[in-house]
């Protein structure tokens, strides 16, 4: 079971809409180098960045076998402060949107980890129940 590229996408394209009417509403120019059209990202490249990287890591702790019961508002939590911080990192002023269409997607990493616990063995396993293989 995988998190629906398409999940991802459509997060892309709400972040971009968001961010190109933030940008309208109060004249702030797109920083050089930084793209607001997130249009045919590659879904692998969204996913291989620091920010989801503490996610897995995030998710390992929380959801390894042996770990302590789950505290799922917790982990929500946690995992909200993270895409908040990587929509930020993406786009000024991009942490709620990013918040907000991620916003199911710890839930349906629980569940993918109770199913196969094996995608908390590496990065490259948790990306692929992200976003498919390579």
């Amino acid at each position: 079971m995988r998190i629906s590229a398409q999940l991802f996408a459509a997060a892309l394209l709400a972040l971009a809409a968001a961010s190109t009417a933030a940008q309208a509403q109060h004249g702030s120019p797109q920083p050089a180098g930084q793209s607001a059209n997130l249009q045919g990202e590659d879904p692998r490249k969204f996913v291989d960045n620091p920010h989801m990287h503490r996610f897995y890591e995030l998710s390992v702790a929380t959801l390894r076998p042996g770990a302590p019961p789950l505290d799922l508002k917790a982990y929500e939590a946690s995992a909200y402060e993270i895409f908040r911080a990587f929509g930020e990192s993406r786009i000024k002023g991009g942490g709620p949107a990013m918040v907000e269409h991620l916003k199911l997607i710890p839930g349906q990493v629980v569940q993918i980890a109770k199913d196969d616990p094996k995608v908390l063995d590496s990065f490259d396993a948790f990306a692929d129940a992200l976003v498919g293989p390579k």
